[in-house]
């Protein structure tokens, strides 16, 4: 091979593997350590140094910033189990809006677990499914929150989250499909329509 072809091509490889070499270097792990890390860093940012109230516009960004990589599809679907399908699609439509805004409206009710540091225990990687578990003490008190995430087209996404051992969809799964088989979808829907009114209200 001509020496100038040579010289080129190494250094059209040696350009192709700087550029690629951060992204490569990055484990699935490491990805979502970052996510997680970032979301947290943007969440204490927010609310501060101190334990004043969050008001205002500041306290929708939070809201935005706490919900904003939550996969509120998934969670529904879970919460619903066997019964999502048999709903039309306008009733998961509705379901799945009704049911992320109580989360939504509820996520800012006690802030001190968002203010405490976090210790990240282990992050397990299985394919397109990431597990987290996290601690941070709170009140003297610690508190162990494990993330189940989901990798899609767009990144990564909580699918649930798990505190003390008791799962967000699990807790809401017995109650929602109780609701269904004693009293149907329309009766569950219902309920789900007036606690949202209970939770605008609360602000």
């Amino acid at each position: 091979m001509r020496p100038l072809l040579s010289t080129i091509l190494l250094t059209a490889v040696l350009s192709v593997l700087s550029t690629a070499s951060p992204a490569l270097a990055q484990s699935p792990q490491a990805e979502l350590r970052a996510l997680l890390e970032s979301r947290d860093a943007d969440i204490k940012r927010l609310l501060g140094r101190t334990d004043a109230e969050v008001t205002g516009e500041r306290r929708e960004q939070l809201r935005t910033v706490i919900n904003g990589i939550i996969d509120f599809d998934a969670m529904s679907r879970g919460a619903l189990g066997p019964h999502w399908d048999g709903l039309s699609g306008a009733q998961r439509t509705e379901f799945t809006s009704v049911f992320g805004a109580i989360i939504r409206g509820q996520s800012l009710r006690n802030l001190k677990p968002y203010r405490a540091a976090i210790t990240y225990r282990s992050i397990d990687v299985t394919g397109d499914a990431g597990h987290v578990v996290t601690s941070a003490t709170v009140d003297d008190v610690v508190m162990i929150v494990a993330y189940e995430l989901a990798r899609g087209g767009n990144g990564w996404h909580i699918t649930d989250v798990v505190i003390d051992d008791v799962g967000t969809v699990e807790g809401y799964a017995r109650s929602f499909q109780s609701v269904i088989r004693k009293r149907g979808f329309d009766a569950l829907m219902q309920r789900l329509r007036e606690k949202l009114a209970e939770v605008e209200a609360e602000g």
